[in-house]
């Protein structure tokens, strides 16, 4: 069985470099490409309709995700408010039951680093979401180059592997 993998990122500046770096992880990760890409900046106000069907939709084929990248700049020290909009609208404890979920977050300097583990990590965690792996924090100007990025995929894509082979 192939594994499903999803990308969700709260970014406002539709295809950001949140959203590339977490296309990235999620090819890392993974082994292939993801099978959803939610970029809740093309979702504009549907995010606070709590009836929306495209956004309720997204909200169920995340939670059947096998792996999911969770992706934000930091603002103001945490996630933004758009990914806080869509993650609001999971059920708790359940919404993300049994899905690897993996914070990830891109910042302007290393004062955050530890922002998606503080911040990003619990509430995945708080959805159901299996948060074993420890959240990623890159620096959004030099991402792309960043030495652990790649550290980051080989050193934790063999347990994001055995945790999706059992679900």
């Amino acid at each position: 069985m192939t594994a499903r993998v999803a990308v969700v990122v709260g970014n406002p500046k539709p295809a950001s470099r949140t959203l590339t770096a977490a296309l990235h992880v999620a090819r890392e990760l993974a082994g292939t490409e993801p099978d959803l890409v939610v970029d809740l900046a093309d979702l504009g106000p549907a995010l606070l309709d709590w009836q929306d069907p495209t956004v309720a939709a997204l909200v169920a084929a995340v939670g059947e995700a096998d792996l999911v990248v969770v992706a934000s700049p930091t603002y103001k020290a945490t996630y933004t408010g758009l990914l806080k909009l869509f993650l609001d609208q999971f059920a708790g404890g359940t919404g993300l039951q049994d899905v690897v979920a993996v914070p990830l977050m891109l910042g302007a300097g290393p004062g955050h680093a530890m922002a998606p583990d503080l911040t990003l990590k619990p509430v995945l965690s708080e959805l159901g979401g299996t948060c074993a792996l420890p959240g990623l924090y890159l620096i959004d100007a030099t991402w792309s180059e960043a030495p652990e990025l790649d550290a980051y995929a080989e050193r934790w894509k063999p347990v994001a592997t055995a945790l999706m082979a059992l679900r």
